[in-house]
């Protein structure tokens, strides 16, 4: 009965393993971004940039 529900909890997450990977990549970027934006004038054209880059590797289907 483990093996079964082990199985087949390794099925789902496979099914679910990309989304995973480009939100634990984009994590970072997310952060270092907010980070950024602390800074006087160049954090928010710094954060926009970031911000927009960890948005296109959300979307990229691995």
């Amino acid at each position: 009965m483990r093996l079964i529900i082990f199985s087949a909890l390794f099925c789902v997450l496979l099914q679910f393993y990309g989304c995973v990977a480009t939100k634990l990549v984009t994590l970072p970027m997310r952060i270092a971004g907010e980070v950024v934006g602390f800074v006087p004038v160049v954090g928010d054209l710094a954060e926009v940039a970031i911000d927009t880059t960890a948005n296109t590797v959300d979307l990229v289907p691995l």
